[in-house]
C-alpha cells in the first residue's frame, strides 16, 4: 500500500497548470524510481495472468500511451501495480508539439482536453530511456511502445516515419502500438480510411515480418483507433486489420466530440477529450470491433475508466485488457489495484 495517499497530493497538483503538474509528477517518478523512496507510491500488484497475442500479462490493467511519452518512468509507474505499460507516442525526430497552453482540466466532468501534438524527445532518446527500465520487466511486466509520425512529415509520406519508428522500437518492445488516431497531428486520422489504412498496415506488416525473421522473435503489432467512428468505418477498419494480419487493436484514443461537456469551462478548446465523457463512445467501438473481429481477436479497451466497475464494463463490451490514463490523474494510484481486482473476478 502506498505510503502517501493521493488525497493529500491531488489538491496541490490540481492547483497548478495541468501540464506543469504532469511534468512535475514524471520528473519526480524518474528521479526516485528504483530508490528506497519508491515505497512512497508502490503497491502490491494484483495477480491475474492472461495469455494474449503471444504474451503473458501479469494482470489486465495497463497504462495508456501519452502519459509517459519519452519512456522515462517505466519502473516508477510499474511499481503502482500495472500489468502492462505503454509508452510514447514516439516520432522518429524530436518535436516540441503544439503551442502552450495545450492541456486543460474539466474537473466537473472528470475529463481532460489535450492538444499536445506528439511532443517528445525523438526515437534515440526514447530508446535510451526504455533500455534503462529494469525492475518492471524483471517482475514480468509487459512494455508496449507506441509509434507515430512527425508533424512536418506530409501525410502521403507517413509510412516512411512509421517504418523508421518500427525498426527502432522493434528490438525493445514487448508489443508495438501504431497510433493513427490522435486528433492533434494534422490529417493523421485520414490514415484510418480504407485505402490509406490498407497501404500503411501492409507496409508495416511486411517490414515487421522481415524483422521477426531476422531476430527469430515475434513482436505483436496493434493499431490504436479513434472513438469518433461510425459502424461502417469500424467495419472497414476491422476488415483491414484482419486482411493484413495485424495482431490486435486498441480502442480508443481521445474524442473530438464535445456534447458531454457542453457549457463547461475549457469545453471549446481544440484537442482530444479524454476521461469520463469518452467512456460510452469507446465502449460502442469495442462492441462493434468484437462483433466484427470474432471472439479471439485481441482488443485493448481504453477510455473513461475511473472505477473497477468501469473496467469490468470494458471487458463486458468485448475488451481483453484495459488501459487507464485520465482516471489515474483523477483517482490516483489506488485505481490500479481496484480495476485489476474487479477484472480478476470476471
Amino acid at each position: 500500500m502506498q505510503l502517501i495517499p493521493y488525497a493529500l497530493t491531488r489538491p496541490f497538483l490540481f492547483g497548478i497548470d495541468p501540464e506543469q503538474a504532469h511534468e512535475l509528477t514524471l520528473h519526480t517518478l524518474a528521479r526516485l524510481q528504483n530508490t528506497p523512496a519508491q515505497c512512497l507510491w508502490s503497491q502490491k500488484r494484483v495477480e491475474d495472468p492472461l495469455q494474449l497475442a503471444g504474451l503473458k500479462f501479469p494482470n489486465r490493467i495497463g497504462l495508456a500511451a501519452g502519459l509517459d511519452k519519452n519512456g522515462r518512468c517505466i519502473d516508477g509507474l510499474g511499481a503502482m501495480g500495472f500489468g502492462f505499460i505503454e509508452v510514447g507516442t514516439v516520432t522518429p525526430k524530436a518535436q516540441p508539439g503544439n503551442d502552450k497552453p495545450r492541456m486543460f482540466r474539466l474537473t466537473e466532468a472528470e475529463a481532460l482536453i489535450n492538444r499536445l501534438g506528439f511532443n517528445n524527445e525523438g526515437l534515440a532518446s526514447f530508446l535510451t530511456n526504455v533500455q534503462r527500465a529494469r525492475t518492471f520487466r524483471a517482475k514480468g511486466g509487459i512494455v508496449g511502445l507506441n509509434i507515430g509520425k512527425n508533424a512536418v512529415t506530409p501525410i502521403e509520406r507517413a509510412a516512411d516515419d512509421y517504418l523508421l519508428a518500427l525498426e527502432g522500437v522493434f528490438p525493445h518492445a514487448d508489443y508495438i502500438a501504431v497510433n493513427i488516431s490522435s486528433p492533434n497531428t494534422k490529417n493523421l486520422r485520414e490514415l484510418q480510411s480504407d485505402a490509406a489504412l490498407d497501404a500503411l498496415l501492409s507496409s508495416l506488416q511486411e517490414r515487421k515480418l522481415k524483422l521477426e525473421t531476422a531476430a527469430k522473435r515475434q513482436v505483436p503489432m496493434l493499431v490504436k483507433i479513434a472513438p469518433d467512428l461510425d459502424e461502417a468505418q469500424v467495419a472497414v477498419i476491422a476488415r483491414t486489420l484482419l486482411a493484413n494480419g495485424i495482431d490486435g487493436v486498441i480502442a480508443t484514443n481521445t474524442t473530438i466530440a464535445r456534447d458531454a461537456v457542453k457549457g463547461l469551462r475549457h469545453a471549446e478548446e481544440a484537442g482530444g477529450l479524454s476521461g469520463r465523457p469518452v467512456f460510452e463512445a469507446s465502449n460502442k467501438v469495442i462492441r462493434l470491433l468484437r462483433a466484427a473481429l470474432g471472439a479471439s481477436y485481441p482488443i485493448i479497451g481504453v477510455g473513461g475508466v475511473l472505477s473497477g466497475a468501469d473496467a469490468r464494463t470494458k471487458l463486458q463490451a468485448g475488451a481483453d485488457l484495459v488501459q487507464i490514463y485520465t482516471g489515474l490523474i483523477y483517482k490516483g494510484p489506488a485505481l490500479i489495484p481496484e480495476c485489476a481486482a474487479a477484472m480478476a473476478r470476471i
